[in-house]
């Protein structure tokens, strides 16, 4: 679990490696990844759009930005925690992930919450010894 807390928003992350979905001998890795958003502010906050940067195991990132998150824009209250699964491929065994929250208060200010960077690990990744 990876955790980063930004203007009193709570992300965390957990990834999880889809074996049965991955295709290794294809270099094609899948990962889902559970997202949790906990408001401890004192605001009601909503979730406008999002930017990731994914990195694969060889350092090459991607950016991609959209609306909401899984077709949703929700509204967080404080005390209140939004979940949601999502998921990537990558044509390396291995990569990171992080990325931006952009939010809003109900007064209409623009927020922006961190996304912890984490790690993308799957069984396919040769061991380096140093």
């Amino acid at each position: 679990m990876y955790t980063k807390l930004t203007h009193n928003i709570c992300i965390t992350i957990e990834p999880i490696f889809l074996d049965d979905q991955s295709l290794p001998f294809d270099n094609q890795f899948v990962w889902a990844y559970q997202v949790w958003i906990e408001n401890q502010s004192s605001e009601t906050v909503q979730l406008v759009s999002r930017t990731w940067r994914i990195t694969d195991g060889n350092g090459v990132t991607s950016e991609v930005k959209g609306e909401g998150v899984v077709g949703e824009k929700p509204w967080i209250t404080p005390g209140t925690t939004y979940h949601y699964t999502s998921g990537t491929p990558l044509s390396t065994p291995s990569g990171m992930m992080e990325g931006v929250y952009h939010m809003k208060t109900k007064s209409g200010k623009p927020i922006d919450v961190l996304i912890p960077a984490f790690s993308l690990d799957s069984p396919y990744e040769k061991a380096a010894f140093h």
